[in-house]
């Protein structure tokens, strides 16, 4: 909502839109981001008070791509997260693939169902790791290498951020680069 607040505040001045009214479209930025800064605090101590929250999130926010917004959406949207298996998990956030299969017809397979704006945190997080995961970012390359479509990469790697999620809350160990020795 933010960006596309700020496209339409962008649109209007390229409009050539009075100095007054760019005031306020000023004035409005600035009140919202003032806002979005108060919700963010007010979702970090939330985190903070509880000990197991806080304890979840220092171990999401130890994979890289997933950041404050991803991790606190994760605890909010998915508490079972730790307790459930990688199918499962990917089931519940919408990435995991459905067949459109009817007799013998085979359908394509899409992504459907779960958590809709748990899979859209989720795929915003995929962006981030297909760049900096070190783990992930081989996988897109591997992907896109075969001409694979942009959503086809981003959903494949958020599907796997879902999973590696899960892993890491089961385990209770933070995110780890193995060495091979």
């Amino acid at each position: 909502m933010r960006k596309r607040l700020s496209a339409q505040i962008a649109a209007r001045r390229k409009q050539g839109i009075s100095a007054d009214i760019e005031g306020m479209d000023a004035d409005l930025h600035a009140m919202l981001d003032t806002q979005v800064s108060d919700l963010d605090r007010r979702i970090e101590s939330v985190i903070a008070q509880e000990e197991t929250s806080a304890a979840k999130a220092r171990l999401l926010r130890s994979i890289p791509g997933i950041g404050p917004v991803s991790a606190a959406m994760l605890i909010a949207e998915m508490p079972e997260l730790g307790r459930m298996t990688a199918g499962e998990a990917a089931a519940m956030t919408g990435l995991a693939p459905v067949p459109h299969d009817s007799g013998t017809m085979r359908g394509r397979r899409a992504i459907a169902g779960g958590r809709r704006a748990l899979r859209r945190v989720l795929l915003q997080a995929a962006l981030a790791a297909a760049c900096h995961n070190p783990v992930l970012k081989p996988v897109a390359k591997r992907l896109k290498d075969r001409a694979k479509p942009h959503k086809l990469v981003i959903i494949a790697i958020a599907r796997r951020l879902a999973t590696i999620a899960n892993a890491i809350l089961k385990t209770g160990i933070p995110w780890q680069l193995q060495r091979s020795s």
